[in-house]
Formats: C-alpha cells, sequence, structure tokens
C-alpha cells in the first residue's frame, strides 16, 4: 500500500434508504485491503453513526476516509445547523431528533457516543449556522 489511500463519500441528506452506504463500501475497501475485522468493525461502527447524525440533523454532508498502514482518519463535514453545546450532544441519550425520526427508530442519542466509543480519537468542531466536522481515528 502506498502511505494513504483516500476515499470520498458523499452522503445523501434526508435519505433513510442510502444512509449507511459510505460505511458499507469502507467496510468492503478495508477487508479488500486486508485489515483486521475488528478495525474494519470500529470503523464502519463510527462511520455509520456519522451518517446517520448528518442524515438527519444536517441534510447530509461527506466523508472522508485516509487509509495508512497504522491509522484510519475519518473527517465528516456538513454545513447542517451546528451543535449549540457539545459537551451536552456527548451525553448518551441526549438528543435533538424530532418525533418523525425516533418513530423510525432513529435518534436515540447514542450517535455521538458511540463515535466516540468506537474510536481511539474523536475532536467535533462546529459552529451554529454553519455546520460541523467530526475527526476520528482509529489506530490499527
Amino acid at each position: 500500500m502506498t502511505d494513504r489511500v483516500n476515499f470520498h463519500f458523499d452522503i445523501d441528506g434526508e435519505n433513510f434508504t442510502s444512509a449507511g452506504e459510505a460505511s458499507v463500501r469502507i467496510k468492503k475497501h478495508l477487508r479488500d485491503m486486508g485489515f483486521a475485522p475488528d478495525v474494519i468493525r470500529r470503523v464502519s461502527v463510527a462511520m455509520y453513526e456519522g451518517e446517520i447524525n448528518m442524515v438527519i440533523h444536517a441534510n447530509g454532508g461527506t466523508a472522508d476516509v485516509d487509509v495508512y498502514v497504522d491509522k484510519i482518519e475519518i473527517i465528516l463535514a456538513d454545513r447542517g445547523p451546528g451543535i449549540s453545546n457539545i459537551e451536552l450532544a456527548m451525553q448518551e441519550g441526549y438528543s435533538t431528533a424530532p418525533d418523525n425520526i425516533r418513530s423510525l427508530g432513529f435518534g436515540a442519542g447514542m450517535g455521538l457516543p458511540n463515535m466516540k466509543r468506537y474510536t481511539d480519537d474523536m475532536k467535533i468542531e462546529s459552529e451554529v449556522g454553519k455546520g460541523t466536522t467530526v475527526y476520528m481515528t482509529v489506530n490499527v
């Protein structure tokens, strides 16, 4: 493998049918590249949770995955409403998802906590009215 392999995905907003496609595709790419199942699972869970958040809250966005020999870096970016209180949003069970989203089985307030749980490092940058970027790293 070269020093870095990049995968870019556009996340379609408000489309729960396609939500998760990027995490399925990265799972296949990582499997084809020979990564261990536990690494693949951690990356795909973190990606899926991020995709769902972008669909629910931000009308989509982008996902970039940089694959290195020793780590996998994930950058999820959107131009949604932003997160006004990141500390509160990181609490398990806290959710701003509307009732119609919850009735679909989403919006339980576990997205961001699960993203942090399944990665080795996670940083969130957000500006209200401008959007959110989440940086995650999974060490190999």
